[in-house]
């Protein structure tokens, strides 16, 4: 089986930051500017400890000149901290959601050419909670926390800096009675941050899967009587989602004992300051720039405390967001056509093998060719491996073994976009979009127009079948295409298959679970394809297969038999151990 990347359920959480570097870079202009005017504006708020110390000093000697600057300087300091106060957070939440909207749209850039084996690997929830949720809490972060993250780290750092140089003693008694504590406490909670806050994260996304789960097999839950069962499934992971989340609060409660230590470490900063004015060894002015200073220094590391589970939350989810973005990151695609590359070609595989999981193969050394313009159908029992051909043919599986060509060139050698050109699969369920049939129909390169639509639908003879319908092009195919029959469906998938006017088209149990009428009609219109169009039918229906003048059978993943419909061997084609014993 090739390799499969996969996603861990709980994200690697090292080296985040240099690992979301790329997607910071080409916004590191507007976040270097936006960091600077916050650092002005932390410089601004710790110089008033200073001033205030300044004045204090200048009222305990009688200096009125002193005391006035001191005053003025304060108010002008306010005012310049209030313009870079609301400057500096408006430029770091613009740089924040830009960085933002770059993680989001290459999510969805990812996700969309994302190999077909990766996105059927994963529940639908956990992709989504990982493009979408995730997202969005980083969004959150960035609006109502970056700043003040910023902002409280910035000025933790200049006003330890200030302190240093007026008192070098103080700053000692005041740190050591405050440091280690403080740090005890977060290693503390950063001891089972990672754990809890990551296991509340996949727990919250199991249910989302779940739940997304159950929207989408509602009838056959309920038809089946598999709703109780499902339900007590939902309930034990809500419960286990709980637990995960009541854990996560219980380690950011730990945060809570910091303000305990400030109140100790300002009681003996007012004892020691007391004693050290007394001795003349400082003024009074520094014990009160040290009063005033530890307000910020106390506050700082509260709002740090803080927002430490909000950053492990943002950390988290920027994690499980790069964990997504690496492992759908593009592969290294062709960039050019081959030269001489017809538009038109036969399609072959040659020993092709395939697994789904390490212990056993789907399909065994397949070899076949389509010739262009040929007609073939692959019938066989349900496991045989139809339908995983039908993918490795059209190039959205890779094959484990051997090869699938156009024309000569290997599928894995063609641009995505020439090979969706030249080869089309119109799966047994035909994805709709809300909307009309023509905003549906129009869902190929190049956005056909109506004449052309009509046109197509004329070449097929199916303009009987569209004026049935109430309103034409123009009726409104409802959620996911409710207000269409399963063969309906059928129908719009072929028109618009034929509308990309591919080289090859793949049908997979195109007339399966469809009414005869509506399968006679897709029979028909299957008749009137162009004759260089190479056609190959998956199909259980026996007057479906009974069309096709080619018949290829497929038995445990092998190759049973390659016959005309009238079961006479199909020349030049079974080798080996692949013919029919």
């Amino acid at each position: 089986m090739a390799e499969q990347p996969l996603l861990q359920d709980e994200a690697d959480q090292r080296a985040v930051l240099r690992r979301a570097a790329p997607y910071l870079r080409p916004h590191r202009g507007r976040l270097a500017v936006a960091l600077g005017v916050g650092l002005a504006d932390s410089a601004a708020l710790v110089a008033v400890a200073p001033l205030i110390g300044l004045a204090a000093d200048s009222l305990a000697d009688g200096d009125r000149g002193g005391l006035g600057l001191a005053v003025a300087l304060l108010v002008a300091l306010a005012a310049a901290q209030l313009v870079l106060a609301r400057v500096g957070e408006l430029l770091l939440i613009k740089g924040g959601e830009q960085v933002v909207r770059t993680l989001r749209e290459q999510a969805v850039e990812n996700l969309a050419t994302a190999p077909l084996r990766f996105l059927e690997t994963h529940r639908s929830g956990e992709l989504l909670r990982r493009a979408t949720g995730e997202v969005a809490a980083l969004a959150a972060f960035v609006r109502l926390h970056l700043r003040n993250m910023v902002a409280s780290a910035a000025t933790l750092v200049f006003t330890l800096v200030m302190l240093a140089g007026y008192s070098w003693l103080l700053l000692l008694v005041q740190l050591a009675v405050f440091l280690p504590l403080t740090l005890l406490v977060t290693r503390w909670f950063q001891r089972d941050a990672g754990a809890a806050f990551g296991g509340k994260a996949g727990a919250e996304a199991t249910v989302a899967a779940t739940f997304s789960e159950t929207l989408t097999a509602r009838e056959a839950l309920q038809t089946s009587r598999g709703l109780a069962g499902w339900t007590r499934r939902f309930e034990r992971e809500n419960t286990h989602a709980v637990g995960a989340a009541r854990r996560a609060v219980r380690v950011e409660n730990r945060i809570d004992l910091v303000s305990l230590i400030e109140g100790a470490a300002l009681v003996v900063l007012l004892l020691a300051g007391g004693w050290l004015v007394a001795r003349d060894s400082v003024s009074l002015g520094t014990v009160v720039v040290f009063v005033v200073a530890s307000r910020n220094l106390f506050d700082s590391f509260a709002e740090i405390s803080q927002l430490v589970g909000e950053v492990q939350t943002a950390r988290t989810g920027l994690a499980r967001l790069l964990d997504l973005l690496a492992a759908t990151r593009p592969q290294d695609a062709p960039g050019q056509v081959p030269a001489g590359l017809p538009v038109r070609g036969d399609l072959r595989c040659v020993d092709v093998a395939y697994s789904y999981r390490a212990d056993g193969r789907t399909l065994h050394a397949i070899s076949l060719d389509f010739p262009e313009g040929s007609r073939t159908g692959v019938v066989g029992e349900t496991g045989s491996g139809k339908t995983t051909l039908s993918k490795l043919l059209c190039g959205l599986y890779r094959p484990d073994g051997g090869a699938v060509t156009f024309a000569g060139t290997d599928l894995a050698d063609l641009p995505e976009a020439e090979l969706r050109r030249r080869i089309v699969l119109v799966p047994q369920e035909v994805r709709m979009v809300s909307g009309t049939i023509a905003d549906n129909l129009a869902l190929v390169q190049g956005a056909p127009d109506r004449a052309r639509i009509d046109r197509t639908v004329d070449q097929l003879g199916l303009r009987g079948w569209l004026e049935d319908l109430p309103g034409g092009l123009d009726a409104e195919v409802g959620q996911r295409g409710g207000n269409l029959s399963a063969g309906e469906r059928q129908i719009l998938g072929l028109v618009r298959a034929v509308l990309a006017d591919p080289a090859v088209l793949v049908l997979d149990e195109a007339t399966a679970d469809i009414d005869p009428v509506t399968a006679a009609r897709l029979e028909h219109a299957l008749d009137e394809l162009r004759s260089d169009c190479t056609l190959v039918v998956i199909a259980h229906r026996p007057a479906t297969i009974a069309r096709m003048p080619r018949v290829v059978r497929l038995d445990g993943g092998r190759l049973l038999a390659d016959e005309p419909a009238g079961g006479r061997p199909h020349g030049g084609t079974l080798t080996g151990p692949q013919r029919a014993g």
